[in-house]
């Protein structure tokens, strides 16, 4: 079976006049389908860099990414891409606010608005769906962000610390909510991430990235009891230790 995404001897480098800065140098990786897969590695590594790159805003120097076996720039695959900010507009409603995708590639119909509507409710937010974003908490502001990029239904969602803009409390919740949404609709998703704790909670599989240039150090695979089916529960499971200490030594090798 085909990985869902395959990058194979990726190198990217930043071109300025005071000369060339390599990010990434010769990185391979695969994603399987349905697979939620975490980045980590220390800062100025090329994570974002990466991120760009898997989204078609830069392309790589060497290497190849394919997904489904073809290459980025031919699929017809659907990215969808969280940032740190949730980028809601204030001056649109929470319901106009998550049908801008939609509304900006002239899809918004009467269906996909049904379709957006059940997704509030279900997510906990059709009280709010005519108020503006300003009467959100961060936690809701992110599930209006995520609502908004699920809509257009991707194929693989990137996410780029979306998490890191709110308080520490928060953030725990938001991450169990949003992972555990991801989950439950069998997304492919990458998240970016400096905080440990938080990788090892969300994903089946992380990848770990040595300093600048970034070069892949390590794989981790991560493995649960059923009952520790969320992010808030696996922090509490007796695996989570045994696996922050591991992923710690890794990057503190790096050193």
């Amino acid at each position: 079976m085909k990985p869902k995404l395959h990058i194979q001897n990726v190198s990217y480098s930043y071109h300025e006049l005071s000369g060339e800065t390599r990010a990434l140098s010769h990185i391979s990786f695969d994603v399987k389908d349905g697979e939620f897969f975490a980045i980590v590695g220390p800062s100025g590594c090329g994570k974002s860099t990466l991120l760009s790159l898997l989204c078609g805003l830069i392309e790589p120097e060497e290497g190849q990414i394919l997904i489904d076996g073809v290459p980025r720039t031919q699929s017809k695959a659907v990215i969808g891409y969280m940032l740190q900010r949730d980028h809601l507009f204030e001056w649109r409603t929470v319901l106009s606010n998550v049908s801008l995708g939609l509304e900006i590639q002239k899809r918004l119909d009467r269906e996909s608005r049904d379709e957006l509507v059940r997704m509030l409710r279900l997510y906990g937010l059709s009280a709010f769906q005519d108020a503006r974003p300003s009467q959100l908490s961060g936690g809701m502001r992110q599930r209006a962000a995520l609502i908004r990029t699920l809509a257009l239904k991707p194929d693989i969602l990137l996410l780029d610390e979306p998490f890191s803009a709110l308080d520490y409390q928060t953030r725990l919740e938001v991450c169990d909510d949003i992972s555990s949404i991801i989950r439950e609709q069998k997304k492919t998703a990458i998240l970016i991430t400096h905080d440990l704790s938080e990788a090892i909670s969300s994903a089946d599989r992380i990848l770990i990235l040595s300093r600048r240039p970034g070069r892949v150090k390590a794989t981790m695979e991560i493995c649960f009891a059923p009952e520790f089916d969320r992010p808030l529960a696996r922090r509490n499971a007796p695996e989570f230790p045994i696996y922050f200490n591991q992923l710690w030594k890794e990057l503190k090798e790096d050193e």
